[in-house]
């Protein structure tokens, strides 16, 4: 029996052919945007699972990599469908990861029919993000706290509140048009000169506190806890994936900081730590 537009489809009836593969496409279109914007593999897949048996697949079968979801179904009673998708590594949006999970209660309540899905995640995908001055003072105002936190004292604080303001500036407005381990390795040598700057001018007395505090809004801790829960899910493959890429981006984040020290000693002779 074809679905009707005008009610939600009955999970215990069989959905016939192209509604099969309009509601695999609908699955992997949740998981994607899932994937795309910071959810872990399990709940990725658990997704992509809840969507299709709700709707009355039941051979359907995914494989979702940190970076890719492998999509198939087919049995001697549903026809055969099968699709790839990459999702190159991104950043973390939680608001459109939470809204797919509500979205994917609700399809299990029973309020939604097909073409409700698709206007569904067509509102989610253009889900507008946080304004940049948003960012930016939230950055600022992260950097002045975690200087705090890392034993600054005011003045500290007030410099990684100006250096974490200009690094985000930079990370909006110039860092994004590069690759992502250049973009760490001169953000963090912005803020280990910005600061170097401050200390001289005696704004600020603990370079190391204000340097720290400075790069905490680069420091990819959404990723790294991801990764964290994917290996512990077994999960091998995507949590070293995720791993890896925090790893390189610490490691850009440390080789601006290291050049920078680096630089101020062989011009100046001088040690600030």
């Amino acid at each position: 029996m074809k679905l009707e537009e005008n009610r939600a489809p009955d999970p215990k009836e069989e959905p016939v052919a192209g509604d099969r593969q309009e509601i695999m496409e609908i699955a992997m279109r949740a998981g994607h945007i899932l994937l795309e914007n910071g959810a872990e593999i399990s709940r990725v897949e658990e997704t992509i699972d809840r969507i299709c048996r709700h709707y009355g697949i039941q051979s359907a079968n995914s494989f979702v990599l940190s970076n890719g979801i492998f999509s198939t179904m087919g049995n001697q009673r549903e026809e055969f469908f099968a699709r790839v998708q990459h999702i190159p590594v991104s950043g973390a949006h939680l608001n459109r990861v939470a809204a797919v999970n509500q979205l994917s209660r609700e399809i299990e309540e029973g309020k939604h029919t097909i073409a409700d899905l698709e206007r569904c995640l067509d509102d989610i995908e253009n889900m507008p993000g946080k304004r940049n001055i948003v960012q930016i003072m939230a950055s600022a105002v992260g950097s002045g706290a975690f200087c705090l936190f890392f034993g600054g004292d005011l003045l500290d604080s007030a410099a990684a509140f100006l250096s974490g303001m200009l690094l985000y500036v930079y990370i909006l407005y110039g860092g994004y048009r590069l690759s992502r381990l250049v973009e760490h390795i001169l953000g963090g040598a912005l803020v280990t000169f910005l600061c170097m700057v401050f200390y001289h001018l005696g704004l600020g007395h603990n370079v190391s506190s204000m340097i720290i505090g400075s790069v905490i809004p680069m420091i990819p801790g959404v990723a790294f806890t991801n990764a964290i829960r994917d290996l512990t899910d077994g999960d091998y493959i995507a949590g070293s994936v995720r791993m890896m890429d925090t790893a390189l981006v610490v490691l850009g984040i440390a080789l601006g900081v290291g050049m920078m020290f680096t630089a101020y000693y062989r011009i100046t002779g001088g040690n600030l730590l």
